[in-house]
């Protein structure tokens, strides 16, 4: 589609999902970043697979920026550091595999392994988070999973539940790292046309609904008490898991 094709075409209703989406997005960046997995499902059924993933990715980044801005104190420097690494093996290991087996067995694959992953973490210490070798194996299955599924987020997001950490340092770690992830991603979805100039425009439509959700999420977040993160992010990953294994 042309650029202005792609924004004309599109009902009502699908620019009041997307705008959903949007906020979604947004809140997902600044509090619970399972809910983007809710944005990325609701964004695929108003809009081609392509351009919906485009549209999403660069949403990610405006939410990105925030998040990275708020959480800036609160950042595990040594932790990313050591996943730089395992996570650029495993988008390389994803897309090798994407090459060899069909798309919707790998998405199954990784939703069994993060439900079993979930219930391993239902019994303290069972993952020792603590070793390296642990948290390089979750980075190298975030990596893989987000090249595979975009669903990066729930293999960290349950590695640094099992390493015990609050909210604040969970926020500003995650933030920084997928930041990094989706910069990442950017050069090669250009590449893939995935994200053109006409995604790119959406998304931009779209942005004060990101920032919108940010704000909404920044204050949401400071009323959440610890085991309540704890719970509502096993929530999302539960149902992120699920996703992957029945659609």
């Amino acid at each position: 589609m042309h650029m202005p094709e792609l924004l004309l075409s599109l009902p009502l209703v699908g620019w009041l999902v997307l705008g959903l989406c949007a906020l979604l997005v947004g809140f997902a960046k600044t509090a619970i970043g399972g809910v983007a997995m809710i944005a990325v499902v609701l964004a695929a059924l108003v809009l081609p697979t392509k351009d919906s993933t485009g549209v999403v990715l660069v949403m990610l980044l405006v939410g990105d920026l925030v998040a990275i801005w708020t959480y800036r104190r609160n950042v595990d420097w040594r932790l990313i550091g050591r996943l730089v690494i395992p996570v650029l093996a495993g988008i390389g290991l994803g897309a090798l595999f994407l090459d060899w087996v069909d798309g919707p067995v790998l998405k199954r694959t990784m939703g069994v392994i993060l439900l079993v992953l979930l219930v391993i973490g239902l019994w303290p210490d069972k993952l020792a988070a603590h070793r390296p070798s642990v948290g390089m194996a979750y980075g190298g299955l975030a990596g893989f999973t987000t090249m595979v599924a975009n669903a990066g987020g729930p293999p960290m997001n349950l590695y640094l539940l099992a390493a015990k950490y609050d909210k604040w340092r969970f926020l500003g770690t995650t933030a920084w790292f997928f930041f990094a992830v989706n910069l990442t991603k950017l050069p090669v979805s250009i590449g893939l046309g995935i994200v053109r100039a006409d995604t790119a425009l959406m998304a931009a439509v779209l942005a004060p609904l990101v920032l919108l959700g940010t704000w909404v999420g920044r204050v949401t977040i400071k009323r959440i008490e610890q085991q309540t993160f704890d719970r509502l992010v096993t929530v999302f990953v539960a149902i992120s898991a699920l996703y992957l294994v029945f659609f």
